[in-house]
């Protein structure tokens, strides 16, 4: 699943005219890289949400020789791009999971893609990480940020996050020390168990949510992970030596440029 509803509000004014999965980086969109990446990979089908200028995203979409939008189309050569509307209600990254469920279902794993990741993760290497039991599987690296997520440091088991400039920090059982964590940053790159959509219905009434049976609703991801985590196995893998640009600021796109230009 591609995650490129977003409105992109940090790279305005570009995002003004398009939405954040239409910027270009090195004359192709940010979507088309990501994408591209991914069927390289060996996923030749994947979920995109879209809610901001969504049809300019469909039209980008249908323009694509080397996309198609039905399985009823699917060959070999092709990726297959089923759309995930969000158009009435932005939903966020947990409700945008649960709003595509049916597409997600029965496929025993898949991987969730931000649209303004760049990277170069072995996305095969990845999901050869992925434990048995693991219901979630977050990528993470030795990076400096602010927002850090905490796992204990033997099993990398996801138990908690922090923020260092606020000091702000939650843990999934109060005897957790958070001092006593591994602190890792997320890079918006994770493996989920296709049990995940039925789990967070169950998030959902447990939290009380508002329900709206035809928009969805709205929650996200991290705050179902923490919930998750609490009472399911939630891992991190280190990648080593990640190479990573959140393509999500104006002052990111040069570096981005140079990234593209190195691993094409």
């Amino acid at each position: 699943m591609i995650f490129a509803a977003g409105l992109g509000t940090r790279l305005k004014p570009l995002t003004d005219t398009l939405p954040k999965a239409l910027v270009p980086v090195c004359g192709k969109p940010l979507i088309e890289h990501v994408a591209r990446k991914l069927y390289a990979s060996g996923i030749d089908e994947a979920v995109v949400n879209i809610h901001y200028f969504a049809d300019k995203v469909e039209e980008w979409t249908n323009a694509q020789d080397w996309i198609v939008a039905s399985r009823d189309e699917k060959c070999e050569g092709k990726m297959l791009f089923e759309i995930s509307d969000e158009r009435q209600l932005l939903l966020e990254t947990g409700g945008a999971v649960l709003h595509a469920r049916r597409y997600l279902e029965g496929c025993g794993k898949f991987l969730i893609h931000n649209v303004d990741i760049l990277s170069n993760c072995d996305i095969k290497w990845f999901g050869s990480q992925v434990k048995e039991e693991a219901l979630a599987t977050l990528l993470v690296s030795e990076r400096k940020t602010t927002r850090f997520l905490l796992f204990d440091p033997e099993t990398l088991r996801l138990v908690g996050w922090m923020n260092t400039d606020s000091g702000d920090y939650h843990v999934t059982s109060p005897d957790i020390d958070p001092k006593a964590c591994r602190a890792l940053a997320f890079s918006g790159i994770h493996i989920l168990s296709d049990r995940v959509p039925e789990l967070m219905q169950e998030y959902v009434g447990e939290k009380g949510l508002p329900v709206d049976e035809a928009k969805g609703t709205r929650f996200p991801i991290m705050n179902f992970y923490m919930w998750l985590a609490a009472k399911h196995p939630v891992y991190g893998v280190v990648a080593d030596n990640l190479e990573f640009i959140d393509v999500g600021k104006l002052d990111a796109l040069k570096p981005a440029e140079e990234f593209v230009k190195k691993n094409s």
